[in-house]
């Protein structure tokens, strides 16, 4: 039986969906609250995982170990890394990796931890495609793309690191958690796709960007979530 288990980083990202699941048990664990239900037919757990990407990783190996979740998705927002992704855009996840890991003096590739054996962890492709779809359908207004996402512990609102992060990695956006759960997820063999909506440019912009447009960007994110989960 599929069970998915729903992370955001904060609140905001995941009180559309909380608001509209029927919860059935409410779970403590490493200071997050993890609320156990269905939604829209399927069986969930919903988390708030806090930000960052130690809380990312803790939380997901939670809902593999506590919860046995069959399938993760990671709902939020991100700053977007081409000029072609505007602030309300959509990004699905081809792969992710962590921007912000160095061990080149090891001969390793910027990016890549050590010993994990790959740079970027690959999203289940069929959680993609239904993400893709969903957002079609829920937010008709509102492209969607399909790339790389990238993670660090920094919120990135400087010209000269964003450029770095483009030239090294190719991303479409950034942002602070996706990598975390999705290595988790593929140490843990279970299927993954994190879904980031723009709020911001990654710019000097984005400080007084993101305020502005983080709750209806992590609207639109939330809402396709809702509408993929019984095509899971």
């Amino acid at each position: 039986m599929k069970k998915i288990g729903i992370i955001g980083a904060m609140e905001l990202e995941v009180e559309a969906l909380k608001s509209k699941m029927t919860i059935e048990r409410t779970v403590e664990k490493a200071s997050m609250e993890f609320q156990e239900g269905t939604l829209n037919g399927t069986a969930v757990v919903i988390v708030r995982s806090g930000i960052g990407k130690v809380n990312a990783a803790l939380c997901t190996q939670i809902l593999c170990d506590v919860f046995e979740a069959t399938h993760i998705i990671n709902t939020g927002v991100a700053g977007s890394l081409k000029n072609e992704i505007d602030i309300g855009d959509i990004v699905v996840s081809t792969d992710t990796l962590h921007h912000d890991v160095d061990v080149r003096v090891f001969g390793y590739p910027l990016g890549e931890v050590p010993q994990v054996g790959r740079l970027a962890f690959p999203a289940d492709e069929h959680l993609v495609q239904l993400a893709v779809s969903s957002c079609k359908e829920v937010n008709p207004d509102i492209r969607a793309y399909q790339g790389r996402i990238v993670s660090g512990d920094q919120f990135i609102s400087d010209k000269k690191v964003k450029e770095h992060i483009i030239e090294n990695f190719q991303g479409f956006c950034v942002e602070m958690e996706g990598a975390s759960i999705a290595h988790a997820a593929y140490l843990n063999h279970v299927p993954f796709v994190v879904i980031r909506a723009i709020s911001d440019k990654a710019d000097e912009s984005a400080e007084t960007a993101y305020p502005v447009f983080e709750k209806a960007a992590a609207a639109h994110s939330a809402a396709l979530v809702e509408h993929m989960l019984p095509l899971i």
